[in-house]
């Protein structure tokens, strides 16, 4: 009788979950970075690296610099990862200038803080707008990579 009793409940399982549409996730900042957790970790590995190099040779203001730089460079890819996990979880079609818009306030809150802070700590500064480029350059890399497997199978 145990057996006609399961067999009954997961078959109501079933019918419940297949005739409830499937929801997307919903958008959150510890999803997006559970999802960018590799690139988190180069980006750590990065902030380490500049002190171990960098602050070696006693030049560890520079070396904070770059680790901040990376940080940035770490805080603009996740607001842009959650910016489109949201656009997506939400369903919507964003338009061309919702896009534009976004990017262009996140750049330039980026910039204009990337710019002060290099002028204030300047000339060790110009570390912070190296770092933001190193991190760029391998998430751009990171991100590149798999793209280009998945183009390559059919």
């Amino acid at each position: 009788m145990s057996t006609i009793e399961t067999s009954t409940e997961t078959s109501t399982e079933m019918s419940t979950e297949m005739s409830e549409p499937t929801q997307p996730g919903t958008a959150s900042v510890w999803r997006v970075v559970r999802d960018q957790r590799k690139i988190g970790g180069v980006a750590v590995g990065l902030m380490v690296a500049s002190f171990w190099i960098v602050g070696q040779l006693g030049e560890w203001r520079l070396a904070g610099c770059i680790a901040g730089g990376v940080l940035f460079g770490l805080v603009n890819h996740l607001a842009t990862e959650y910016w489109l996990l949201k656009t997506i979880t939400s369903g919507e079609q964003p338009t061309r200038n919702q896009m534009v818009m976004s990017t262009v306030v996140r750049l330039t809150v980026l910039t204009v803080v990337a710019v002060g802070v290099a002028v204030v700590f300047w000339p060790d500064g110009i570390g912070l707008l190296l770092g933001l480029a190193i991190f760029r350059l391998i998430a751009l890399v990171m991100t590149t990579i798999p793209l280009l497997k998945e183009l390559k199978n059919p």
